[in-house]
């Protein structure tokens, strides 16, 4: 069985994607990669074991965030795309890494969302 932490990851990917595809070129730029990452680390980063792999992929996204929002939009549609699909792949990425290699911590499990010690999702 999944922990109820599975579902807060997917749920902060959601807002992740969603922040992603809303930026435009008149947003803050420098809010971007935090802004993206902001309900992993307020819901997630805290609540499972530290991993490096978890890790990597977080810093992918903030580099990929970066990347978007530097992007300046008189490169034409196609390249703003090109940005946007590649952090939209890092948050994918960061989810599933969560998903796969998440451990529930002790806080996470004080805070109800599985036990501690148990994978956020069941290996199968």
């Amino acid at each position: 069985m999944d922990a109820k932490l599975a579902d807060i990851v997917r749920a902060a990917a959601a807002q992740a994607r969603r922040k992603a595809r809303a930026f435009d070129a008149s947003s803050s730029k420098d809010a971007l990669p935090w802004a993206v990452v902001e309900a992993f680390d307020a819901e997630v980063r805290g609540h499972v074991e530290r991993d490096r792999r978890i890790e990597e992929e977080r810093d992918r996204v903030l580099i990929a965030a970066v990347n978007f929002a530097e992007t300046p939009p008189d490169e034409g549609e196609e390249v703003v795309e090109a940005a946007r699909n590649a952090l939209i792949d890092a948050i994918d990425y960061l989810e599933q890494a969560v998903l796969r290699f998440g451990i529930v911590n002790r806080q996470g499990a004080r805070l109800g969302y599985g036990e501690a010690g148990q994978a956020v999702t069941a290996k199968t």
